[in-house]
């Protein structure tokens, strides 16, 4: 996949990440993790979606202009497996506020399963 495709895709899940993140916060199914992005949504819907897509827009801009640089290149990949990654907790929390809370034992799981590892060998 081109620069160009990935930094487009991550624009595209920004943009999808803020939808879903008014939709959640907006049925009060959930609450949005960054404090300082609370603060902006308490203004109101456009406001977050302006600052939300502002940060998306200029960060997908900067890795795409700078992909000549490796570590531009590596940190386009880490930011799309995060915002991957944040897609799926979005699939947990809707399937959770349609009732269904296996999504979100194993999720529960998931988290601590890195602790739980660690507490074997202390």
């Amino acid at each position: 996949m081109s620069p160009l495709n990935k930094s487009l895709l991550l624009f595209a899940l920004n943009w999808l990440d803020a939808q879903l993140t008014i939709l959640w916060v907006r049925l009060n199914v959930a609450t949005e993790g960054n404090g300082l992005m609370a603060r902006v949504l308490n203004l109101g819907e456009a406001p977050f979606l302006f600052t939300k897509l502002a940060i998306g827009a200029f960060a997908a801009y900067i890795l795409y202009r700078c992909a000549h640089l490796p570590i531009a290149r590596r940190g386009l990949k880490l930011v799309l497996g995060i915002y991957f990654a944040l897609m799926g907790v979005h699939v947990v929390t809707g399937l959770s506020a349609l009732g269904w809370h296996a999504p979100e034992a194993v999720l529960a799981y998931l988290v601590e399963l890195p602790h739980s590892v660690i507490s074997l060998f202390t």
